[in-house]
């Protein structure tokens, strides 16, 4: 049998944003895809129309535009087995409905609803399947006439697949190994709605897989359920020849907790769910995305590589998407499911950071004094990012605990830059580090320092060192903390010489007048 071409699939429905579990599905199928040379098609899963929502699919593809992952084919990116979205196949689908029928492999039901919850009343844990399908109405227990008539007068129907009981049905997972569940336990799902003739996730997804060739299904594992119901579609049609390899992979977890991760574990504990900001066209609630926080792709996408999968020791954890790709192995992702460790995500934000040229984090800074009323250059903005990018911040997590990271996000300077622009107005006494190293004779030594660094021709950070330094050690003087008390007005900032020689000459001496005046 000849070897068919790697083709996997990665096919949301457009629902709401992009869930970031989502994202490492698709980035798992555009790793294995890539290094098997195969290829990774998007499909559209909208068979679903009340939950249909405006500006979702733009979102869902905007959102892998920015984080790099490239599909083949589908929906905005053309190929040979369109169409790509799912209400544009309803004619595909109703043909395999019509096989189905024929073969006797499914059937047509005409249940109501409130049919349903009379008979869910009287059978405790009641299933649709082998043992009850006889007792309702369906073309099972009702003549051809009977059927006929009754899809003649319009009456709403579904048609449901035909399970066998009695039967071990066996999902050859690459993750889980093999799966056995008997067919008692799976009930007869729906496949096909007359209400609006589309057809439901599971004979959809069969009949697409099958005929765009699709030879790996790696999906999340909340899917595992419904594996045995697929493999038995794939008999039914005769498709058993064709039929992909399943991967389910692990769940992605919450941070503290049991459960899967949800918004409301980002809203809790200050982190994105999605890749990017969204507008809930419905509500007009805005949450945040990992774009608009300030994270890199590379580093959202080396973090989630590592949700549910090891590389092994041989690898350094931050990895390139080509890297990625060329030690990937479906066969060393977990089963058990991965917590979402958020504080990760900003270790490799800071780590694919301080990688990029300190002049590339001049836009994000930039919006972020621009949001202050600061208008900087981009050699100042520049200049800041050299001198404090490697700095440690303090903040407090989702649990009010104080704590300390390396800066992670352009948005964390702010409070570490501001007296890079803003000169300190006050100065609170009771400050330790003011307290400390500001006494009484202390605004004599600054008026002495402040006319020995006005004769300073050079001023500039080398300028400074060379004249500074050898009049300091000639009067025995160490002055370093209190001028840090006058430009900063606190405990912070880069090295001295650097700090005033990027405020310039007439600005250091000002804020020490000021500080003296002040201080006294």
């Amino acid at each position: 049998m000849t070897e068919r071409k790697v083709r996997v699939r990665f096919a949301p429905s457009p629902t709401g944003p992009l869930h970031i579990g989502g994202v490492r599905t698709a980035l798992y199928n555009y790793l294995f895809a890539r290094q098997h040379g195969g290829d990774l098609i998007f499909r559209i899963e909208d068979t679903d129309s009340t939950r249909f929502v405006p500006g979702a699919e733009e979102y869902i593809i905007e959102s892998f535009k920015w984080l790099g992952i490239q599909f083949d084919e589908g929906v905005s990116f053309g190929g040979n087995h369109g169409p790509y979205r799912q209400s544009e196949r309803r004619d595909i689908y109703k043909k395999y409905v019509q096989v189905l029928l024929d073969a006797g492999r499914a059937y047509i039901a005409f249940d109501t609803p409130e049919e349903l919850d009379a008979k869910r009343a009287t059978i405790e844990n009641f299933q649709y399947d082998a043992s009850t399908r006889l007792q309702m109405r369906n073309s099972l227990t009702l003549s051809q006439e009977e059927v006929d008539a009754l899809i003649a007068e319009g009456q709403q129907y579904v048609v449901r697949f035909k399970i066998e009981p009695g039967r071990d049905v066996v999902v050859d997972d690459l993750i889980r190994g093999k799966v056995t569940i008997n067919s008692n336990v799976l009930d007869d799902k729906v496949l096909y709605k007359s209400a609006d003739e589309l057809p439901t996730y599971h004979l959809a997804n069969i009949v697409d897989d099958h005929l765009m060739e699709v030879t790996h299904v790696i999906r999340g594992e909340e899917w595992l359920p419904s594996a045995p119901l697929h493999v038995l579609l794939y008999e039914a049609f005769e498709w058993a020849d064709t039929m992909p390899r399943f991967a389910h992979l692990p769940l992605l977890l919450k941070p503290i907790g049991n459960g899967k991760l949800s918004k409301r574990d980002g809203d809790k504990l200050g982190f994105p769910v999605f890749p990017l900001e969204w507008h809930d066209p419905k509500s007009g609630e805005i949450s945040s995305g990992y774009r608009e926080k300030g994270y890199l792709p590379q580093a959202v996408v080396n973090f989630l590589a590592l949700l549910g999968w090891n590389p092994g020791e041989a690898h350094d954890e931050m990895m390139s998407l080509e890297e990625l790709v060329q030690y990937f192995d479906l066969g060393k992702c977990s089963k058990n499911g991965a917590k979402f460790d958020y504080v990760k995500a900003a270790w490799f934000n800071h780590q694919y950071l301080l990688q990029q040229p300190d002049e590339a984090w001049a836009p994000a800074f930039g919006k972020v004094l621009s949001e202050q009323g600061i208008d900087a250059t981009t050699a100042q903005m520049t200049e800041v990012v050299r001198m404090m990018k490697t700095k440690v911040i303090e903040y407090v997590d989702g649990q009010g605990n104080k704590k300390k990271r390396n800066i992670s996000f352009a948005s964390d300077l702010w409070p570490l830059t501001k007296f890079f622009f803003v000169a300190p107005a006050e100065f609170d006494r009771e400050d330790k580090f003011i307290k400390k190293n500001w006494k009484e004779d202390t605004a004599n030594e600054m008026r002495n320092f402040a006319e020995r660094l006005a004769q300073v021709a050079d001023f500039t950070a080398e300028g400074l060192k060379a004249e500074i330094d050898p009049w300091v050690e000639q009067n025995e003087l160490r002055p370093w903390n209190a001028w840090r008390v006058c430009l900063v007005g606190a405990g912070q900032g880069p090295d001295m010489y650097e700090l005033a020689a990027f405020l310039g000459k007439e600005e250091t001496l000002n804020r020490m007048q000021f500080a003296i005046a002040n201080l006294g």
